[in-house]
């Protein structure tokens, strides 16, 4: 789930990655183009109900690629996402549209 809330201004949007339970994780981070992918720069926290989420905050006016690695060692799209959309290694990449 993606949830995006706006700078009065618009300079910014704070976008929170919410991951659910089915999931069934011990951990999970989120990677994307914002981090150049590193797995270690946005850990989520888990939440009430077995969730996992964080809150970054984004430049608006572009789209942004991400997926979640959940346990170091399975990928996870959004099941929210504004989109899908195919990468190089034949699997797809959740974008945020901001």
């Amino acid at each position: 789930m993606l949830k995006k809330t706006y700078s009065p201004k618009g300079k910014s949007c704070r976008v929170t990655f919410e991951l659910p339970a089915e999931v069934n994780a011990q951990s999970v981070s989120l990677c994307g183009e914002f981090n150049d992918w590193d797995p270690t720069s946005h850990p989520l926290k888990p939440r009430k109900g077995r969730r996992f989420s964080t809150t970054i905050s984004l430049e608006p006016g572009r789209s942004y690629r991400f997926k979640y690695l959940v346990d170091d060692e399975r990928w996870e799209n959004d099941w929210a996402a504004d989109d899908y959309v195919s990468n190089e290694f034949g699997t797809q990449d959740s974008p945020v549209q901001l």
